[in-house]
């Protein structure tokens, strides 16, 4: 194999989709998926390449210092990958320290891992860091985040994400580390964890339930199709300078309420139904504490230096998103009963 490659996180929603695409495109590559298996790990997201030649999984937690520095001299990367993270701003209100946990030490110890396996041969190596645009805080009703903004975050997620970039962009400085960083826009598409507002959306109107919308839904972000994410990182992977941070974007700006609103357009058609059906299951509950009311990001810096841009509009992906969950509604159900979570006793532990 020409390298190795270790991508954190790599059973989640966005992992999974940077770990297929590098499976299948780069078969000189050894990929090494580490991934804890938390709530929002789920292998069967990785079916169709656990049998690659060049693909391993390795079960382990990025906040256990130990097992990192265990993985690092077993595998002995070139490269890192680190998707790993706590991701749910609700969950980051009601249990603010698991974030520290995971989002801050664990990336802590990823870096310590590296920069002692690397011991300052870094020729061919490489560590990239993805992160959020909401570690630069909320925007007016104009404006976009670009690679100078500054940071202010304003949930414990968001100050947890921004604390991770800081101590990324600290090793470089100080110890040289070769490390990129991109931060994103909100993702959607296949394989993402229906806790999220577009797959929680297609659960619920699948089964009849109430669409949630917080305050008068008129909080607005810029959606990026996790395909084309995925496309991005290997861009900036293979292609960045070191120390470079890149924004990626959807150039999707939406309301709430005017997504749910496409969404249910879409499903009510694809689903048969009366037009204006499943409108009728929007519910405008108590907005949550400290909720930014937009986001939107400049994406033309990787536009412009590195060649990457969407491949699709926001209706074209939430219509190939809605069609997946159609058609993996056993995999959604797997999902939403947690019983996904027995995947990996049946078929790892005996490995």
């Amino acid at each position: 194999m020409d390298k190795t490659i270790l991508i954190t996180g790599g059973a989640g929603f966005i992992g999974s989709h940077v770990v297929r695409l590098f499976v299948q495109k780069y078969p000189n590559y050894r990929i090494i998926n580490l991934d804890s298996l938390t709530y929002a790990g789920n292998l069967e997201n990785l079916q169709d390449i656990e049998s690659a030649e060049n693909y391993t999984f390795h079960k382990a937690d990025i906040r256990d210092k130990d097992a990192m520095d265990e993985v690092f001299n077993t595998y002995q990367p070139d490269g890192v990958i680190h998707l790993a993270a706590e991701s749910h701003v609700d969950r980051s209100i009601t249990d603010p320290l698991a974030f520290v946990y995971t989002n801050v030490i664990g990336t802590a110890n990823l870096l310590e891992a590296a920069k002692r396996i690397w011991a300052g041969n870094y020729e061919g190596k490489r560590f990239h860091h993805i992160s959020t645009d909401e570690v630069f805080g909320a925007l007016g009703e104009t404006g976009f985040f670009t690679e100078e903004t500054k940071y202010d975050p304003h949930s414990p997620y968001s100050a947890s994400k921004a604390s991770s970039d800081h101590f990324v962009r600290a090793y470089h400085d100080t110890y040289g580390l070769p490390i990129v960083m991109t931060n994103c826009s909100n993702n959607y598409g296949p394989n993402h964890f229906p806790e999220k507002l577009i797959p929680l959306c297609i659960l619920n109107i699948l089964n009849n339930k109430p669409l949630p919308i917080y305050g008068d839904g008129k909080y607005t972000r810029d959606w990026l199709f996790v395909v084309d994410h995925a496309r991005a990182i290997d861009q900036v992977f293979h292609q960045a300078e070191t120390g470079t941070s890149y924004n990626v974007g959807g150039f999707n700006e939406w309301k709430n309420i005017d997504l749910v609103r496409e969404l249910c357009k879409q499903m009510d058609t694809k689903l048969g139904r009366p037009p204006g059906t499943s409108e009728k299951l929007i519910e405008f509950v108590k907005d949550r504490p400290g909720h930014d009311l937009r986001y939107a990001i400049d994406a033309n810096k990787i536009k412009d230096e590195l060649g990457w841009e969407p491949s699709v509009t926001f209706e074209e992906g939430l219509s190939l998103t809605i069609d997946w969950f159609l058609n993996n509604q056993e995999w959604l159900k797997q999902v939403s009963s947690g019983n996904y979570m027995q995947y990996y006793e049946d078929h790892y532990s005996s490995r």
